[in-house]
């Protein structure tokens, strides 16, 4: 059974497994996963994030010329104020990062995803979205862009129909339906994914992040 350590947060207790660069991280269960970013997230809403000295920094390098074994897939927005080697305190090869704008999918970035399950073993999925999105804001705003970007706001555009008249700050709801419609949509429409979901072997989340306080919010941990 693999060792644990506590840390409290805010009045919740979290256990977090004990590995080793010597194990794979992909060998974590989906659980412990979300527990491992959670942490760091933790640590970057208070300002602590890990020291890493440069030898570590080598020594990591050196580590992944030889393979890499990510224990989460995050896809999150392309936004520059939230990188998720930041946002949850990683290393070096412990996360396999998609980045665009509004988490909007191509076959590209879902066959970026694909491979990280089918290839790397990665058991966590994290839909990220976050707050005041650029992206989200033109849709909601039903904003008539130019070039491609038209392509990224009409695929928002459901998200906002979904959540016309809900109480509540329009591009807030909007957000947080967006990132829950893009787990869903993966879950069920990747034949790769759905397949490991269905084993058990992936677990597929939605959450958000807070730009004011840095905070993850879980907002969806059913497979279903």
């Amino acid at each position: 059974m693999r060792k644990t350590t506590a840390l409290v947060v805010v009045g919740l207790t979290l256990y977090l497994p004990i590995f080793t660069r010597a194990d794979a991280p992909s060998s974590l269960s989906a659980d412990e996963a979300l527990k491992m970013l959670m942490a760091g997230n933790q640590r970057f809403v208070h300002g602590e994030l890990s020291s890493v000295t440069p030898k570590e920094v080598a020594q990591r390098r050196a580590e992944l010329t030889k393979g890499q074994k990510p224990f989460a897939i995050v896809l999150c927005c392309s936004d520059s104020r939230v990188g998720p080697e930041i946002v949850f305190d990683q290393e070096l090869g412990n996360i396999f990062v998609i980045r665009t704008a509004g988490e909007v999918l191509d076959d590209a970035g879902i066959g970026s995803i694909e491979y990280a399950v089918a290839h790397l073993g990665s058991p966590l999925l994290v839909v990220l979205g976050h707050e005041q999105c650029g992206a989200v804001a033109a849709a909601v705003a039903d904003a008539k862009e130019p070039g491609q970007i038209a392509t990224i706001v009409k695929a928002i555009r459901p998200a906002v129909e979904q959540t016309k008249g809900q109480p509540g700050d329009p591009l807030s709801n909007a957000i947080r339906a967006n990132a829950l419609d893009i787990a869903a949509r993966l879950r069920n429409t990747s034949p790769i994914i759905s397949e490991k979901v269905k084993a058990g072997k992936l677990t597929v989340i939605a959450a958000v992040l807070s730009l004011k306080t840095g905070q993850v919010e879980v907002l969806h941990s059913d497979q279903k």
